[in-house]
């Protein structure tokens, strides 16, 4: 087996990811990696870190190319620890977050695509996703807590109990990590705004609208039942005194002509169940009065 085809197979086990210092190991010289990049089959993605192939990296690639690129001392935290946790990320960023101890971090020049930190993290919140050092599950909600908008960190943390990455023992133990670090007051006004029931990003986001407008809670996947009983649907959110459903149409789960289909014989279902129906999309978020200002309406017109 020639070098570049243990050079492939090691990059294989890497998402197709390897280091400078991986190639000569397989025996490949200086001279054949830099042709390898020079010609296109190769792309450098960090420093001295390639992708076997001349296609874009994925997500998990790119990560794990910094990750390599930076050494075993390097932790992914923050919105990139949440994305291989299969978290919510904070919107608006592609960027990779690390840290790195304050001494390596002052040393190091920074390069495109990386956000670097200096956290303190104690080796009881240092764990590991797909390989790559990573701040623990509860650490990583912690941080988000601590560091992103409120929406950002509430989805996190929805998400988190949705999918179990952890539960609601781990969920317990979240106010003692928040105490006495910066910011520690609202990160814990963030927290009790948690619902496991979420299962959306977007339910997150028109829940918190609807928390923020001061209306009746609604009831959370609610079922929906005929007249015989039969359940029709589960609604994200429901008045039962109003006779009031109100869903979040996220994009992934609601295009495509199979979907839009579903939507309206569901929607009927609902209807003919006896009860009224509003849908939003993410578009309806903004400005943040317009979804509780249509829930307020409706829920009027049924008091008069």
């Amino acid at each position: 087996m020639d070098g570049q085809e243990r050079a492939r197979r090691l990059a294989a086990t890497q998402d197709r990811v390897i280091t400078r210092a991986q190639c000569f190991a397989c025996g490949l010289d200086r001279h054949t990696v830099d042709q390898l990049v020079g010609s296109g089959r190769w792309r450098r993605i960090a420093p001295r870190c390639y992708l076997v192939g001349a296609d874009d990296p994925s997500s998990l690639a790119r990560v794990r190319a910094v990750s390599l690129s930076l050494g075993p001392e390097a932790v992914a935290v923050l919105g990139t620890a949440a994305e291989l946790y299969g978290l919510p990320r904070p919107p608006g960023s592609t960027l990779v977050h690390m840290s790195l101890p304050p001494a390596r971090a002052r040393r190091l020049r920074h390069f495109q695509g990386l956000r670097l930190h200096q956290l303190a993290l104690p080796a009881d919140r240092v764990g590991a996703a797909f390989g790559i050092p990573a701040t623990t599950p509860l650490a990583t909600l912690a941080d988000l807590l601590l560091r992103c908008d409120r929406d950002s960190a509430v989805s996190a943390v929805d998400a988190a109990l949705r999918q179990k990455v952890i539960g609601a023992v781990d969920l317990a133990l979240l106010p003692s990590m928040l105490r006495g670090r910066r910011g520690a007051v609202a990160a814990r006004a963030r927290l009790r705004l948690a619902d496991g029931r979420a299962e959306s990003r977007l339910e997150t986001r028109v829940r918190l609208r609807l928390l923020d407008a001061g209306l009746t809670a609604p009831v959370l996947q609610a079922p929906i039942r005929d007249d015989n009983g039969r359940l029709v649907a589960r609604a994200d959110f429901a008045w039962p005194q109003a006779r009031l459903v109100v869903e979040a149409d996220g994009a992934a789960c609601h295009s495509g002509p199979e979907a839009v289909f579903a939507d309206r014989v569901r929607q009927n279902r609902i209807v003919n169940a006896g009860w009224r129906l509003l849908r939003f999309t993410w578009q309806d978020l903004t400005p943040p009065t317009q979804i509780p200002t249509q829930v307020h309406r409706a829920l009027s017109q049924t008091l008069r």
